[in-house]
């Protein structure tokens, strides 16, 4: 479960990356301190801060900035992918589908889109 073996793995870290591979969706900070002390009661915001640093560094995660919202965190082996943010419950959420994907351009001609970003902001089911 552990992103690299160089570093030493505490029941803090490992309660961090439980916490990544059980929600299918990006994360704040607060999110995951909340839910790591779940499974660590010990954890606290520094803890999260570093082990946060430490897998990004190794790759493990992603970090993106969303306009609205500020820094989230999500797992770096998503592929291709969107997302939602709730003004209500203030969650994110992934979105696997791509709008580009329907051919049409959105860009003017002569330019050459070689990435973009794609955030969507309202109400999820559950807050509706």
């Amino acid at each position: 479960m552990s992103a690299s073996a160089n570093k030493r793995i505490t029941q803090q870290r490992k309660a961090i990356e439980t916490v990544f591979l059980e929600n299918e969706r990006p994360l704040t900070p607060e999110e995951v301190l909340v839910m790591g002390r779940e499974l660590s009661p010990t954890l606290n915001q520094a803890t999260v801060y570093r082990n946060l640093k430490i897998l990004l560094e190794e790759e493990w995660l992603a970090k993106l900035h969303l306009p609205e919202v500020g820094t989230i965190y999500e797992r770096n082996n998503m592929g291709h992918h969107h997302h939602f943010h709730c003004r209500a419950c203030k969650k994110s959420f992934t979105i696997h589908t791509c709008p580009l994907d329907q051919n049409k351009p959105l860009v003017p001609e002569g330019f050459s889109v070689e990435d973009h970003e794609i955030f969507f902001y309202g109400t999820c089911p559950t807050c509706q």
